[in-house]
């Protein structure tokens, strides 16, 4: 049989919510016609990026099956995943593709040890049913992600630290020996140096195990070290996609380079400098017919309140934005108005959120 060109592959893929508010009726496309691939025999760490809002949380969930999307087709290994109605189907897709969550409290039940969840992982996906071999491929998994089963037996959630717990849950979605690992926000309840720990676990899955991982963060700098690939997302569209050496090193789309921007740096002395400028008017941005930048934008023009842009391909990445060619080139000349938003975008009715 040949090799399937693509490990998976997201094609136009969107989630309309409609909030009722009285007897108004507001629609936001909390994803709106995504579209990605990740090829085949080639792992990597895949990032997804975006501010609160942006609707990369959504996206994660409709990936995993938790979530049924509104328009779209999720092909993984060939098949549409969206279309699995059969239980035997689901769970052999599950098998294949394990998420790993924000909070590993929140993953691990406080009142059942934690080794609990690891057996029942085996027994529930039929990995075997002899009690030995279960505790090799425990134990396998947790020494892959840094942890064994003797560190672990006997032991609740809160007996662990918190890079330990997250290590386990790691270790909890590797039993099943999947082709990929989506990672929502797994690192933003860690502390700066547990965070680099599983940040760099992700990568030594990708390299010793043949593992591809789509990372989901708002963390620019842990993004910029452990991709290969990045999207960059704002009010449920892909703005900036491409290789993440190219992306975040020298962004092209406004917002991207806004994100880039607001990363705070420190000083000589410890202390932060800069300002984080982004929004929080997300239900306006959400609502906008044309670019969902274009209230931030220091380039915004006519066609860019009116139109939604294309997606353009330009120097080897995607980037969502009328104006990119000169914005590249340093020809594009910013609004008389700097980076104020026009009159007419400082009052859309609307009002919402989407993670």
């Amino acid at each position: 049989m040949p090799e399937q060109a693509s490990l998976l592959s997201v094609k136009e893929l969107s989630r309309v919510f409609i909030l009722r508010s009285g007897l108004t009726r507001t629609r936001i496309a909390a994803v709106n016609r995504v579209s990605f691939e990740l090829a085949a025999g080639r792992p990597e760490i895949f990032s997804i990026v975006g501010e609160s809002g942006s609707g990369k949380s959504t996206l994660a969930r409709m990936l995993l099956g938790l979530l049924e999307p509104s328009e779209g087709k999720i092909i993984y290994k060939g098949r549409d995943v969206t279309a699995i109605r059969r239980r035997r189907d689901r769970l052999a897709f599950m098998k294949e593709v394990q998420p790993v969550f924000q909070n590993p409290f929140d993953t691990f039940n406080p009142l059942k040890k934690v080794e609990t969840y690891l057996y029942e992982t085996v027994y529930n996906f039929g990995m075997t049913d002899n009690v030995r071999e279960a505790d090799r491929i425990i134990d396998d998994a947790l020494r892959a992600a840094g942890l064994s089963l003797v560190e672990v037996k006997g032991r609740y959630p809160n007996e662990l630290s918190g890079g330990q717990l997250q290590r386990a849950a790691v270790a909890r979605a590797l039993i099943t020996q999947p082709s990929l690992i989506i990672a929502d926000e797994p690192v933003s309840m860690m502390d700066a140096s547990l965070r680099m720990s599983v940040v760099n676990l992700f990568k030594e899955l990708k390299e010793r195990l043949g593992v591809t991982v789509i990372y989901i963060t708002h963390d620019l700098a842990t993004a910029y070290y452990v991709s290969d690939r990045i999207v960059v997302m704002l009010r449920g569209n892909v703005v900036e996609q491409g290789p993440v050496e190219k992306v975040l090193a020298a962004p092209l789309h406004p917002y991207t380079r806004l994100l880039k921007e607001s990363v705070p740096k420190p000083d000589p002395k410890d202390k932060w400098e800069g300002e984080v400028k982004l929004a929080t008017s997300e239900g306006v941005e959400y609502a906008r017919a044309g670019c969902k930048f274009a209230g931030r934008c220091p380039y915004v023009q006519d066609a860019c309140i009116r139109e939604a842009p294309p997606d353009v391909e330009f120097d080897g990445r995607i980037v969502k934005c009328h104006r990119v060619e000169e914005i590249a080139s340093g020809t594009a000349q910013p609004a008389q108005n700097g980076s104020a938003p026009p009159e007419a975008l400082r009052s859309p009715k609307a009002g919402s959120q989407a993670g």
